[in-house]
C-alpha cells in the first residue's frame, strides 16, 4: 500500500526582498513496510522535507505540492487540528537536534511518559501508575539505556547529547508509528551506539513492518535495508531509485562523487592520499545558479546545463541530468 505520495513539493522562503527556492519540485514515494533513505550535503533541503510532511515548519515558509497524499488523504487540503490527528497518530520523527527539543523544564520520564499511547481498560490508579512505569523502562532500554533510574529523574542537560538522542527514538517509537522519519538519528553518537541505532531501527523496519524515512550521511550503512535512495543537491531531486541500482549504477555526476567519497576500507589509501571530493562548495539559498544547480561544480556540465534538465525515468530509476553517465538503453 502507498503510505507517502508526494508530487511537485515546493518550499519557499519569503523574505522582504525577495522569494528563495529551498526545495525545488521534489517527488518523493513511500509503500508500506518500505525503507527510503534522503541524502545529499548540508544545506540540500532533506530536513526541510521532513518538517514539510510532518507539519512542523513556521509560517515564514510557503509550502506547495501538486500532491501530498497520506494513504490517500491529501495532507495538503486538510485543517491544522486533522493533519495534528494524522501526524500524532500514524508519523513520528526523530529530529537532528535532541537538547532543542527536549522540554529542559522536565525530567525525562515525564516527557517520556506523554508521549505513550491512551491506556485501555479500568483499574485502580496504582495499578495503572506501575504499567506506565514499566512501559517507560522498556522503551528506554529497547534504545539501548542501561541505567533507566538515573536517566528517567534527569533532565535534558544532566545528561549527554547522545543519551539524549536515545530519549528523542524512545518518545517517537513509543505508539508504534506507521512511519518514523529520522533525521540524523545517529549524529551525535559515538560508532557502537550508532550501529546500535541502526540495528534499533532496522528491527523496527523488519519485525513491526514500520515504514521508514531516513535522512543520513552514513550511505554506507543503510545500503544493506534500505528499498530506495533519493538524491538531492541544493533542493533538487537530482537522482532517485532502488538502492542496489543507485549504487551499481549512478546516473547523475553528484550520485558518483557522493559514493565516490566513501572511503573503501578493503582497498585503502597510499601514504597521505586524500579521500576524494568534489570541488567546489554547496551554494547557498540567496545564491542559486540557475538551471541545474550543481553546474558550477560538476566535472561533465556544458551550456545547455543553464536551462533545468527535465526528469528522466526508466524501470523506476529517475534521474534529473542533461548528460547522465551511462546512456539509457532503449
Amino acid at each position: 500500500m502507498q503510505l507517502l505520495d508526494i508530487r511537485n513539493l515546493t518550499i519557499e522562503l519569503r523574505t522582504s526582498d525577495t522569494v528563495i527556492r529551498a526545495v525545488d519540485k521534489v517527488n518523493l514515494s513511500l509503500k508500506e513496510g518500505e525503507v527510503h533513505a534522503l541524502v545529499g550535503e548540508s544545506g540540500s533541503g532533506k530536513s526541510l522535507i521532513a518538517k514539510a510532511i510532518v507539519g512542523v515548519l513556521n509560517k515564514r515558509w510557503h509550502i506547495t505540492a501538486d500532491r501530498m497524499h497520506w494513504r490517500g488523504v491529501d495532507l495538503m487540503r486538510l485543517s491544522n487540528e486533522q493533519r495534528r490527528k494524522i501526524v500524532g497518530s500514524d508519523i513520528a520523527m526523530i529530529y537532528q537536534d535532541p537538547s532543542r527539543c527536549l522540554d529542559p523544564t522536565a525530567k525525562i520520564f515525564e516527557q517520556i511518559a506523554e508521549t505513550l499511547p491512551e491506556m485501555t481498560g479500568s483499574g485502580f490508579f496504582l495499578k495503572r501508575n506501575r504499567e506506565r512505569k514499566d512501559r517507560v523502562k522498556a522503551l528506554i532500554h529497547k534504545v539501548g539505556i542501561k541505567d533507566h533510574e538515573k536517566v528517567l529523574s534527569s533532565y535534558p542537560h544532566e545528561l549527554s547529547e547522545g543519551v539524549c538522542q536515545k530519549v528523542m527514538i524512545a518518545m517517537a517509537i513509543a505508539r508504534t508509528p506507521k512511519l518514523l522519519i529520522a533525521d540524523e538519528p545517529t549524529t551525535a553518537l559515538e560508532s557502537t551506539t550508532r550501529a546500535q541505532v541502526f540495528r534499533l531501527l532496522k528491527s523496527l523496519n523488519q519485525l513491526k513492518n514500520m515504514s521508514i524515512l531516513m535522512i543520513s550521511h552514513e550511505l554506507e550503512e543503510i545500503v544493506n535495508w534500505s528499498h530506495g535512495i533519493h538524491v538531492l543537491y541544493c533542493g533538487q531531486m537530482v537522482e532517485a531509485g532502488p538502492t542496489q541500482r543507485i549504487f551499481t549504477q549512478p546516473r547523475h555526476p553528484y550520485t558518483q562523487a557522493l559514493l565516490k567519497s566513501l572511503p573503501d576500507y578493503e582497498q585503502g589509501l597510499a601514504h597521505k592520499e586524500p579521500f576524494y571530493a568534489l570541488k567546489g562548495t554547496i551554494p547557498t539559498l540567496q545564491h542559486l545558479p540557475i538551471g541545474c544547480r550543481l553546474g558550477p561544480r560538476c566535472p561533465k556540465a556544458q551550456k545547455a546545463c543553464v536551462v533545468t534538465p527535465p526528469l528522466t525515468k526508466l524501470h523506476g530509476h529517475s534521474y534529473a541530468c542533461h548528460f547522465p553517465l551511462i546512456k539509457a538503453m532503449k
